[in-house]
């Protein structure tokens, strides 16, 4: 399989952006598309790959953002769409729950595969991220008998109901929108730059709190699922504390609990490892994927512990779209593409380049409290000179200017105020370079 990009790699700045056709094409989103459906930078992409993003106006963009860690392996990845291609000039659907197809089987065999843990595994596929983690809260309560479930301050799993309530930050995702699904409780987290008695106090003191509320305030008993986000993504790349993800596992485990690791925008390869949660070892009993399987085409999976996932009743799982034999194909050619090119080392050497010259920005902006990150997933956190108040302005002020000279970033975090980035783990090195110093150019700026 040829790595070799279709588009010429590089940025290209033709007009202003966004570009008149992006902005005819913008008027007509404005009176035909929900207001509600909110763009970040509205440039109209015609083509993509690589790491760039053509728009219809001819300026082809530096791509930081992977449509939030979507198209890991590259936006139009050949095994993925020959795959994709071959399986829609056979068929487009059937409904696995009415005539399955092997596609649906095989990819549920290479995760099985792939997620942490020698056990034996079921998966089953579904549409999105969200969709996943509520059949996953479905599964546990299942098996469990119980009710309660348990996520996490800054922790983001989802726009519908149930994973509205499980999503700790309020705007733009929950304002307006409740009542919300009952019995879901909220714990601290190990967010490191936060701790009010220091990192090195945090993994403990958090796991302690954690656990001290679900044992006095929920009761361990009436846990069906513990469920968190290894680095948390919206709530921006908060990497909890070594050891506290550790605790509460042993914690789950000691008191029946499910442990449900949330990969759904850190999974496959995006940290360097196929599952960020096996960083620290961590095999959860549950692990929800979604993003970066099938190279942008929607699907979601829920992969488990065989005794759980086979918990809930013949016809308790599924949905007519879940598992498309199209999205399936796209998955077992970007599963190939990982392998093949070898995209757990491609994101540390991502890692690499990016983290020192973020780190070396630090020493030069003191708006820039902290770099953090794991791979090609890697945040800064902004704040006010002197201080650790954040700085939501600055931090829209930059990606601002980024986009403005063709670097599409995104922002992040509890507060609005971190810089996210996550390139495609295709990208070629000379684009990552010349997007960060687009971002240093950017901070002495503003």
């Amino acid at each position: 399989m040829s790595a070799a990009p279709q588009l010429p790699q590089e940025r290209r700045l033709v007009t202003a952006i966004p570009g008149p056709k992006s902005q005819e094409l913008q008027a007509r989103k404005l009176g035909a598309v929900a207001a509600g459906v909110g763009t970040t930078l509205p440039v109209y992409v015609a083509r993509a790959n690589g790491g760039v993003l053509e728009d219809v106006d001819g300026n082809s963009l530096i791509d930081f953002g992977s449509g939030i860690a979507v198209t890991n392996v590259g936006n139009s990845a050949e095994a993925v769409v020959a795959k994709a291609t071959e399986q829609l000039a056979a068929f487009t659907h059937t409904c696995f729950m009415v005539t399955p197809y092997e596609g649906y089987v095989a990819v549920a065999e290479q995760l099985n595969e792939l997620t942490p843990g020698d056990h034996e595994k079921r998966t089953a596929l579904f549409n999105s991220g969200a969709e996943a983690v509520e059949n996953a809260v479905k599964i546990a309560r299942a098996y469990t008998k119980r009710t309660a479930v348990v996520v996490f301050d800054h922790g983001y799993h989802g726009r519908t109901n149930l994973t509205m309530g499980l999503t700790a930050k309020n705007m733009p995702y929950k304002q307006g929108f409740g009542p919300f699904a009952p019995e879901i409780y909220r714990v601290p987290v190990a967010y490191p730059y936060r701790w009010l008695t220091g990192a090195e106090n945090c993994a403990a003191e958090a796991a302690a709190q954690a656990i001290d509320v679900i044992t006095k305030q929920i009761g361990a008993e009436n846990v069906a699922a513990i469920i968190i986000e290894p680095i948390q993504g919206e709530g921006g790349f908060i990497e909890p504390a070594k050891g506290f993800l550790s605790a509460i596992v042993e914690f789950a485990k000691a008191n029946g609990i499910v442990f449900v690791a949330d990969e759904i925008q850190t999974g496959f390869c995006r940290t360097g490892q196929w599952f960020a949660c096996e960083d620290e070892g961590i095999v959860p009993d549950l692990i929800t994927t979604a993003k970066g399987i099938a190279g942008g085409l929607p699907l979601a999976a829920v992969t488990g512990r065989a005794e759980i996932m086979d918990a809930a009743h013949a016809g308790g799982l599924g949905g007519t779209y879940g598992g498309n034999p199209v999205a399936c194909a796209a998955a077992l050619g970007s599963i190939q593409t990982m392998r093949e090119l070898d995209l757990n080392a491609k994101a540390q050497r991502i890692g690499e380049v990016m983290l020192g010259r973020l780190h070396a920005m630090a020493e030069k902006f003191d708006v820039i409290g902290e770099v953090r990150g794991r791979g090609a997933m890697v945040a800064i956190e902004l704040v006010k000179p002197g201080s650790k108040d954040p700085n939501p302005e600055v931090t829209a002020a930059v990606a601002k200017a980024c986009h403005a000279e063709g670097l599409v970033v995104l922002t992040a975090g509890t507060y609005g105020n971190v810089l996210r980035f996550l390139p495609p783990l295709v990208i070629p090195e000379h684009l990552l370079t010349e997007g960060l110093d687009i971002i240093e150019n950017a901070f002495a700026g503003v």
